[in-house]
Protein backbone atom coordinates (compact mmCIF):
# COMPACT_ATOMS: atom_id res chain seq x y z
CA UNK A 1 0.00 0.00 0.00
CA UNK A 2 1.08 3.60 -0.37
CA UNK A 3 2.89 5.39 2.45
CA UNK A 4 0.15 7.99 2.51
CA UNK A 5 -0.80 9.31 5.93
CA UNK A 6 -4.14 8.55 7.54
CA UNK A 7 -5.45 11.74 9.10
CA UNK A 8 -8.64 12.55 10.92
CA UNK A 9 -8.94 15.91 12.65
CA UNK A 10 -6.00 16.23 15.04
CA UNK A 11 -5.12 12.54 14.75
CA UNK A 12 -2.36 11.55 12.34
CA UNK A 13 -0.66 8.20 11.99
CA UNK A 14 2.78 8.42 10.45
CA UNK A 15 3.73 6.93 7.09
CA UNK A 16 6.12 4.62 8.94
CA UNK A 17 3.23 2.98 10.80
CA UNK A 18 1.20 2.99 7.62
CA UNK A 19 3.88 1.06 5.75
CA UNK A 20 3.89 -1.76 8.31
CA UNK A 21 7.62 -1.49 8.95
CA UNK A 22 8.98 -3.65 11.77
CA UNK A 23 10.11 -1.29 14.52
CA UNK A 24 11.54 -1.63 18.02
CA UNK A 25 11.44 2.04 19.03
CA UNK A 26 7.76 2.71 19.64
CA UNK A 27 6.85 5.48 22.08
CA UNK A 28 3.91 5.46 24.46
CA UNK A 29 2.46 8.51 22.72
CA UNK A 30 2.55 6.74 19.36
CA UNK A 31 0.74 3.74 20.83
CA UNK A 32 -1.82 6.01 22.50
CA UNK A 33 -2.82 7.32 19.08
CA UNK A 34 -4.23 3.93 18.12
CA UNK A 35 -6.64 4.10 21.04
CA UNK A 36 -7.76 7.62 20.00
CA UNK A 37 -8.05 7.17 16.26
CA UNK A 38 -11.57 6.95 14.78
CA UNK A 39 -12.48 3.29 14.77
CA UNK A 40 -12.90 2.96 11.00
CA UNK A 41 -9.49 4.55 10.36
CA UNK A 42 -7.85 2.24 12.87
CA UNK A 43 -9.40 -0.91 11.39
CA UNK A 44 -8.46 0.20 7.86
CA UNK A 45 -4.87 0.75 8.93
CA UNK A 46 -4.61 -2.55 10.80
CA UNK A 47 -6.21 -4.59 8.02
CA UNK A 48 -4.01 -2.93 5.39
CA UNK A 49 -0.85 -3.81 7.34
CA UNK A 50 -2.18 -7.30 7.99
CA UNK A 51 -2.54 -7.89 4.26
CA UNK A 52 1.07 -6.88 3.66
CA UNK A 53 2.37 -9.70 5.84
CA UNK A 54 -0.28 -12.44 5.95
CA UNK A 55 -3.03 -14.09 3.97
CA UNK A 56 -6.03 -12.11 5.34
CA UNK A 57 -8.31 -15.15 5.14
CA UNK A 58 -6.13 -17.63 7.01
CA UNK A 59 -6.24 -18.34 10.76
CA UNK A 60 -3.64 -20.44 12.59
CA UNK A 61 -5.20 -22.89 15.06
CA UNK A 62 -3.68 -24.17 18.31
CA UNK A 63 -5.04 -26.37 21.09
CA UNK A 64 -4.21 -25.93 24.78
CA UNK A 65 -4.14 -28.48 27.60
CA UNK A 66 -3.51 -27.97 31.32
CA UNK A 67 -0.97 -30.66 32.20
CA UNK A 68 -0.71 -29.64 35.85
CA UNK A 69 -3.58 -27.76 37.46
CA UNK A 70 -4.00 -25.71 40.64
CA UNK A 71 -2.09 -24.78 43.80
CA UNK A 72 0.23 -22.26 42.15
CA UNK A 73 2.19 -20.14 44.63
CA UNK A 74 1.79 -16.97 42.53
CA UNK A 75 -0.94 -14.46 43.44
CA UNK A 76 -2.04 -13.37 39.95
CA UNK A 77 -5.34 -11.62 40.64
CA UNK A 78 -7.08 -13.11 37.59
CA UNK A 79 -6.05 -16.74 38.05
CA UNK A 80 -8.27 -19.50 39.50
CA UNK A 81 -5.17 -21.72 39.85
CA UNK A 82 -3.57 -19.51 42.51
CA UNK A 83 -3.28 -21.13 45.94
CA UNK A 84 -4.05 -17.69 47.41
CA UNK A 85 -7.73 -17.85 46.37
CA UNK A 86 -10.62 -20.22 46.96
CA UNK A 87 -12.12 -20.81 43.53
CA UNK A 88 -13.19 -24.42 44.03
CA UNK A 89 -10.42 -25.65 41.76
CA UNK A 90 -8.72 -28.76 43.09
CA UNK A 91 -5.01 -29.47 42.93
CA UNK A 92 -3.96 -31.99 40.30
CA UNK A 93 -0.59 -33.60 39.70
CA UNK A 94 1.24 -33.56 36.40
CA UNK A 95 -0.77 -35.60 33.92
CA UNK A 96 0.53 -38.99 32.74
CA UNK A 97 2.25 -38.72 29.38
CA UNK A 98 -0.25 -41.03 27.67
CA UNK A 99 -3.15 -38.77 28.70
CA UNK A 100 -1.30 -35.81 27.19
CA UNK A 101 -0.55 -37.63 23.95
CA UNK A 102 -4.14 -38.77 23.60
CA UNK A 103 -5.30 -35.16 24.01
CA UNK A 104 -2.79 -34.16 21.35
CA UNK A 105 -4.08 -36.84 18.98
CA UNK A 106 -7.62 -35.58 19.42
CA UNK A 107 -6.49 -31.98 18.84
CA UNK A 108 -4.76 -33.09 15.65
CA UNK A 109 -7.96 -34.80 14.46
CA UNK A 110 -9.83 -31.53 15.05
CA UNK A 111 -7.39 -29.65 12.85
CA UNK A 112 -4.93 -28.11 15.31
CA UNK A 113 -1.37 -27.79 14.03
CA UNK A 114 0.16 -26.73 17.36
CA UNK A 115 -0.35 -28.34 20.76
CA UNK A 116 0.25 -26.16 23.81
CA UNK A 117 0.75 -27.47 27.35
CA UNK A 118 0.39 -25.34 30.49
CA UNK A 119 1.46 -26.14 34.05
CA UNK A 120 0.61 -24.12 37.15
CA UNK A 121 4.11 -23.62 38.48
CA UNK A 122 6.02 -20.57 39.65
CA UNK A 123 9.14 -22.35 38.40
CA UNK A 124 9.51 -26.07 37.65
CA UNK A 125 12.24 -28.28 39.08
CA UNK A 126 14.57 -30.22 36.82
CA UNK A 127 12.70 -33.49 37.33
CA UNK A 128 9.48 -31.83 36.17
CA UNK A 129 11.30 -30.44 33.13
CA UNK A 130 12.40 -33.96 32.14
CA UNK A 131 8.80 -35.19 32.30
CA UNK A 132 7.64 -32.24 30.21
CA UNK A 133 10.43 -32.93 27.71
CA UNK A 134 9.06 -36.45 27.27
CA UNK A 135 5.66 -34.94 26.50
CA UNK A 136 7.21 -32.54 24.00
CA UNK A 137 9.02 -35.38 22.26
CA UNK A 138 5.82 -37.41 22.13
CA UNK A 139 3.74 -34.59 20.66
CA UNK A 140 6.47 -33.83 18.13
CA UNK A 141 6.38 -37.47 17.03
CA UNK A 142 2.76 -36.87 16.01
CA UNK A 143 3.96 -34.21 13.59
CA UNK A 144 2.63 -31.25 15.59
CA UNK A 145 4.30 -28.03 16.71
CA UNK A 146 4.73 -27.75 20.47
CA UNK A 147 4.42 -24.94 23.00
CA UNK A 148 4.63 -24.98 26.79
CA UNK A 149 4.07 -22.46 29.58
CA UNK A 150 5.73 -23.49 32.84
CA UNK A 151 6.61 -20.27 34.66
CA UNK A 152 10.14 -19.02 35.23
CA UNK A 153 13.02 -21.07 33.83
CA UNK A 154 16.75 -21.38 34.33
CA UNK A 155 19.25 -21.29 31.46
CA UNK A 156 19.79 -25.04 31.64
CA UNK A 157 16.05 -25.72 31.59
CA UNK A 158 15.46 -23.62 28.49
CA UNK A 159 18.30 -25.42 26.71
CA UNK A 160 16.89 -28.82 27.75
CA UNK A 161 13.49 -27.91 26.32
CA UNK A 162 15.15 -26.83 23.10
CA UNK A 163 16.98 -30.16 22.89
CA UNK A 164 13.67 -31.98 23.31
CA UNK A 165 12.36 -30.21 20.21
CA UNK A 166 10.15 -27.54 21.79
CA UNK A 167 9.04 -24.93 19.25
CA UNK A 168 7.44 -22.16 21.36
CA UNK A 169 7.56 -20.99 24.96
CA UNK A 170 4.68 -18.92 26.32
CA UNK A 171 5.36 -16.36 29.03
CA UNK A 172 2.97 -13.42 29.12
CA UNK A 173 3.76 -9.98 30.49
CA UNK A 174 0.06 -9.68 31.41
CA UNK A 175 -0.12 -5.87 31.54
CA UNK A 176 2.00 -2.73 31.52
CA UNK A 177 4.88 -2.37 33.95
CA UNK A 178 3.08 0.59 35.55
CA UNK A 179 -0.04 -1.47 36.36
CA UNK A 180 1.68 -4.77 37.05
CA UNK A 181 1.85 -4.43 40.85
CA UNK A 182 -1.95 -4.08 40.94
CA UNK A 183 -2.24 -7.59 39.51
CA UNK A 184 0.77 -9.58 40.78
CA UNK A 185 3.08 -9.18 43.78
CA UNK A 186 4.85 -12.56 43.92
CA UNK A 187 6.90 -12.07 40.73
CA UNK A 188 8.41 -8.88 39.36
CA UNK A 189 8.07 -7.53 35.84
CA UNK A 190 11.80 -7.94 35.42
CA UNK A 191 11.47 -11.63 36.34
CA UNK A 192 9.21 -12.03 33.33
CA UNK A 193 11.56 -10.13 31.03
CA UNK A 194 14.50 -12.23 32.25
CA UNK A 195 12.64 -15.45 31.40
CA UNK A 196 11.85 -14.14 27.92
CA UNK A 197 15.53 -13.34 27.41
CA UNK A 198 16.55 -16.87 28.45
CA UNK A 199 14.00 -18.36 26.08
CA UNK A 200 15.35 -16.28 23.19
CA UNK A 201 18.95 -17.17 23.97
CA UNK A 202 18.05 -20.85 23.86
CA UNK A 203 16.74 -20.40 20.32
CA UNK A 204 13.06 -20.94 21.11
CA UNK A 205 10.21 -19.04 19.52
CA UNK A 206 8.39 -16.71 21.92
CA UNK A 207 4.67 -16.56 22.62
CA UNK A 208 4.02 -13.48 24.75
CA UNK A 209 1.07 -11.17 25.20
CA UNK A 210 -1.26 -10.06 27.95
CA UNK A 211 -4.72 -9.76 29.45
CA UNK A 212 -7.03 -6.78 29.07
CA UNK A 213 -10.10 -5.90 31.10
CA UNK A 214 -8.36 -6.12 34.50
CA UNK A 215 -9.15 -2.52 35.45
CA UNK A 216 -6.28 -1.03 33.46
CA UNK A 217 -6.72 2.04 31.27
CA UNK A 218 -5.79 2.84 27.67
CA UNK A 219 -2.30 3.93 28.72
CA UNK A 220 -1.71 0.53 30.31
CA UNK A 221 -2.91 -1.30 27.22
CA UNK A 222 -0.70 0.95 25.10
CA UNK A 223 2.20 0.44 27.53
CA UNK A 224 1.91 -3.35 27.31
CA UNK A 225 2.07 -3.21 23.51
CA UNK A 226 5.05 -0.83 23.58
CA UNK A 227 6.90 -3.24 25.87
CA UNK A 228 6.17 -6.17 23.57
CA UNK A 229 6.95 -4.28 20.35
CA UNK A 230 10.22 -2.91 21.71
CA UNK A 231 11.65 -6.30 22.66
CA UNK A 232 14.82 -7.07 20.63
CA UNK A 233 12.69 -9.50 18.61
CA UNK A 234 8.93 -9.35 18.38
CA UNK A 235 7.19 -12.41 19.82
CA UNK A 236 6.25 -14.82 17.06
CA UNK A 237 2.85 -15.21 18.74
CA UNK A 238 1.08 -12.43 20.66
CA UNK A 239 -1.95 -13.73 22.59
CA UNK A 240 -4.43 -11.02 23.56
CA UNK A 241 -6.67 -12.35 26.32
CA UNK A 242 -9.92 -10.82 27.51
CA UNK A 243 -10.31 -11.28 31.26
CA UNK A 244 -12.41 -14.27 32.25
CA UNK A 245 -13.98 -13.31 35.57
CA UNK A 246 -13.71 -16.24 37.98
CA UNK A 247 -15.57 -16.29 41.30
CA UNK A 248 -13.15 -16.26 44.20
CA UNK A 249 -10.42 -14.25 42.44
CA UNK A 250 -9.87 -10.54 43.23
CA UNK A 251 -10.99 -9.63 39.69
CA UNK A 252 -14.25 -11.56 39.82
CA UNK A 253 -16.24 -8.31 39.87
CA UNK A 254 -14.09 -6.28 37.48
CA UNK A 255 -16.07 -4.01 35.19
CA UNK A 256 -16.34 -5.60 31.72
CA UNK A 257 -14.13 -4.03 29.08
CA UNK A 258 -15.90 -2.23 26.24
CA UNK A 259 -15.77 -4.66 23.28
CA UNK A 260 -14.51 -1.92 20.97
CA UNK A 261 -11.57 -1.26 23.31
CA UNK A 262 -10.66 -4.93 23.03
CA UNK A 263 -10.79 -4.76 19.24
CA UNK A 264 -8.65 -1.60 19.36
CA UNK A 265 -6.04 -3.55 21.35
CA UNK A 266 -5.99 -6.27 18.69
CA UNK A 267 -5.62 -3.64 15.94
CA UNK A 268 -2.81 -1.81 17.73
CA UNK A 269 -0.95 -5.10 18.28
CA UNK A 270 -1.23 -5.87 14.57
CA UNK A 271 0.12 -2.44 13.57
CA UNK A 272 3.00 -2.44 16.05
CA UNK A 273 4.03 -6.07 15.49
CA UNK A 274 3.16 -6.57 11.83
CA UNK A 275 4.88 -9.94 11.35
CA UNK A 276 3.62 -11.59 14.55
CA UNK A 277 0.67 -13.92 14.83
CA UNK A 278 -1.87 -12.03 16.95
CA UNK A 279 -3.90 -14.61 18.81
CA UNK A 280 -7.49 -14.15 19.90
CA UNK A 281 -7.21 -16.07 23.16
CA UNK A 282 -9.11 -16.35 26.46
CA UNK A 283 -12.54 -14.78 26.78
CA UNK A 284 -13.96 -15.87 23.43
CA UNK A 285 -16.85 -17.69 25.13
CA UNK A 286 -18.29 -14.30 26.07
CA UNK A 287 -17.67 -12.75 22.64
CA UNK A 288 -20.37 -12.62 20.02
CA UNK A 289 -19.62 -13.92 16.54
CA UNK A 290 -19.73 -10.32 15.37
CA UNK A 291 -17.11 -9.23 17.91
CA UNK A 292 -14.81 -12.08 16.90
CA UNK A 293 -15.29 -11.13 13.24
CA UNK A 294 -14.18 -7.58 14.08
CA UNK A 295 -11.09 -8.98 15.78
CA UNK A 296 -10.19 -10.94 12.65
CA UNK A 297 -10.76 -7.79 10.60
CA UNK A 298 -8.46 -5.92 13.01
CA UNK A 299 -5.63 -8.38 12.36
CA UNK A 300 -6.11 -11.35 14.67
CA UNK A 301 -4.99 -14.43 12.77
CA UNK A 302 -4.63 -17.13 15.38
CA UNK A 303 -6.97 -18.81 17.88
CA UNK A 304 -7.01 -21.47 20.54
CA UNK A 305 -9.83 -23.88 20.11
CA UNK A 306 -11.24 -26.84 21.97
CA UNK A 307 -13.50 -27.01 25.00
CA UNK A 308 -11.21 -25.40 27.57
CA UNK A 309 -8.29 -23.00 27.96
CA UNK A 310 -6.43 -24.40 30.95
CA UNK A 311 -9.31 -24.03 33.44
CA UNK A 312 -11.82 -21.75 31.68
CA UNK A 313 -14.34 -22.51 28.97
CA UNK A 314 -13.62 -21.92 25.29
CA UNK A 315 -15.86 -22.27 22.22
CA UNK A 316 -15.92 -25.89 21.10
CA UNK A 317 -14.11 -26.80 17.91
CA UNK A 318 -17.24 -27.35 15.81
CA UNK A 319 -18.56 -23.88 16.69
CA UNK A 320 -15.23 -22.37 15.71
CA UNK A 321 -15.25 -24.22 12.40
CA UNK A 322 -18.76 -22.96 11.66
CA UNK A 323 -17.79 -19.37 12.43
CA UNK A 324 -14.65 -19.52 10.31
CA UNK A 325 -16.67 -21.05 7.47
CA UNK A 326 -19.29 -18.29 7.70
CA UNK A 327 -16.51 -15.70 7.46
CA UNK A 328 -14.76 -17.47 4.60
CA UNK A 329 -11.65 -17.99 6.73
CA UNK A 330 -9.37 -21.01 6.36
CA UNK A 331 -7.55 -22.83 9.13
CA UNK A 332 -3.79 -22.87 8.56
CA UNK A 333 -1.32 -25.35 9.94
CA UNK A 334 -0.47 -28.94 9.30
CA UNK A 335 -4.03 -30.21 9.56
CA UNK A 336 -6.06 -27.36 8.12
CA UNK A 337 -8.20 -29.74 6.07
CA UNK A 338 -9.11 -32.02 8.97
Amino acid sequence: MSAQEVSSGRHTISAVAMAGIVRHDWTLEEARQFFRLPFNDLIFLAQSIHREHFDPNEVQVSSLLSIKTGSCSEDCAYCPQSAHYDTGLGKESLLPIEDVLEAARQAKLQGAGRFCMGAAWRSPNDRDIERVCSMVEGVKSLGMETCVTLGMLTDSQTHRLKEAGLDYYNHNLDTSEAYYSEIITTRTYQDRLDTLERVRKAGLNVCCGGIVGMGEDDDDRAGLLVQLANLPNHPESVPINRLVQVEGTPLADAAPLDPFEFVRTIAAARIMMPCSRVRLSAGRTDMSDEMQALCFLAGANSIFYGERLLTTDNPVADEDKRLLHRLGLRMSGFYANA
